[in-house]
């Protein structure tokens, strides 16, 4: 294995440069939903040139709007196709599936960034541009380590499934695609920027929304009305005393440096017509932390039961009781036992890498990761370069020594986990 491991180092030491260029090409061309098409065939062209067998098609929006986990983001997936690349085995080994989401959110104020958000610019070390963290230079990574293997000429004896999926940004439409296809594996990694840090434990996530009504009356006699604004208050503080509760129960040690290990973050709030006018009607809506062991179902009746108590001992809401509704986005809680082989596999190889032990916790945000979990049933590891902080923020950017050291990290995992046949 030493001997495979110092193979797959030269290569990517002596290709660094070239594999920093593509990620430039691919941070240069956006990808924001419904947008993935030029960005897909660059990847392509890369996944051709390294011989891989290709697949590429758009999500059928049909087939998944009857799934359980299916989140609809937009009514159709028309050219915005998912890709996937796969090297084939000898056999007798273990799969892995490498995935990665190529959307990206969108730049925002674009006078808040220093450079054009799409620049690709490069300076100390860094590459900047909207998606080099979150996540095209954690896919790069997975691109070049599987680069390293095959003009290593290393053959595997399990499959390499690698993914370059959509919507991952909306809750999953692109990787739940994938899995109905019918790609499945023993094992898989989802380079989301951690930091270098490994979860195998992550939150999901719900969008929620709640109604509450008012009555409405001139602002001159507003004690004739019932202000919906004030109403909303009273389920705001109850919605926030329910997240403390939530909390009080965790002593998960991979939580111990997070504040709030499942926040509930309520993100809009609107409502009221007019300055003088007693507001009538507002709405919340928000996000609802769901734990790695939780059922989402469960966290749905908990957050429904909130709203009830609160309207028992109110005689306004006791009336008019505020309207629950789930909607957008959601994300599937995931978790990998800590015993897991694959778990090992990795830990090994980050000591390689890194010469240090890999820092282990649970991911206080969604990702993909659930989706493969819950849904296809295959132990998934998120650990990726870049930080979270710098994602979906003004003048985004990676360390690039970042994405070549996990490079390694990957190549390394892959050929310790898929296996090497070595001629008789």
């Amino acid at each position: 294995m030493n001997s495979h491991r110092k193979k797959i180092e030269e290569y990517i030491d002596l290709h660094r440069h070239e594999a920093i260029s593509f990620l430039q090409k691919v941070v240069r061309q956006p990808s924001l939903q419904g947008n993935e098409t030029g960005v897909q065939e660059i990847v392509i062209e890369k996944l051709k040139q390294l011989n891989l067998e290709i697949d590429r098609w758009d999500p059928p929006h049909a087939e998944l709007s009857k799934h359980s986990y299916f989140v609809e983001s937009r009514k159709s997936y028309e050219n915005s196709p998912n890709v996937v690349g796969v090297l084939h085995g000898t056999g007798g080994g273990k799969s892995i599936i490498l995935n990665g989401h190529i959307d990206v959110v969108p730049e925002g104020d674009g006078t808040k960034w220093t450079d054009d958000p799409f620049s690709g610019k490069i300076e100390n070390g860094k590459m900047f541009g909207r998606g080099t963290t979150d996540m095209k230079g954690g896919n790069v990574s997975l691109i070049l380590a599987l680069e390293s293997i095959i003009k290593s000429g290393i053959k595997l004896k399990g499959d390499v499934i690698f993914e370059s999926v959509i919507e991952e940004e909306t809750g999953g439409v692109g990787t739940l695609a994938t899995i109905l296809r019918g790609y499945k594996a023993d094992a898989a990694i989802i380079p989301e920027p951690t930091n270098m840090k490994l979860f195998i434990k992550q939150q999901g996530s719900m969008w929620f929304r709640v109604t509450v009504e008012g009555r409405s009356a001139h602002g001159g006699t507003r004690y004739e009305g019932i202000s919906a604004i004030e109403q909303s208050w009273k389920v705001f503080n109850a919605i926030m005393d329910l997240e403390k509760r939530r909390n009080a129960f965790i002593t998960d040690p991979l939580y111990k440096t997070i504040p709030i290990p499942l926040p509930i973050n309520i993100g809009k709030i609107q409502g009221g017509s007019w300055p003088s006018s007693v507001a009538d009607l507002v709405t919340l809506e928000g996000r609802i932390g769901v734990g790695p062991e939780e059922n989402m179902d469960d966290v749905r009746n908990e957050l429904k039961a909130c709203l009830i108590d609160i309207s028992k001992n109110d005689e306004w809401l006791k009336e008019h009781q505020p309207k629950l509704e789930f909607f957008g986005g959601q994300w599937v809680p995931n978790a990998v036992a800590n015993d897991h082989p694959f778990v090992d596999v990795l830990i090994e190889n980050y000591t390689v890498v890194y010469k240090k032990s890999v820092i282990i916790e649970a991911s206080p945000w969604g990702t993909d990761g659930g989706l493969l979990g819950k849904v296809g049933l295959i132990p998934t590891l998120i650990i990726g370069p870049g930080e979270t902080k710098m994602a979906h923020y003004p003048d985004e950017f990676i360390d690039l020594e970042e994405v070549i050291k996990a490079a390694k990290l990957f190549a390394f995992t892959i050929i310790e986990w898929c296996g090497v046949f070595e001629k008789a």
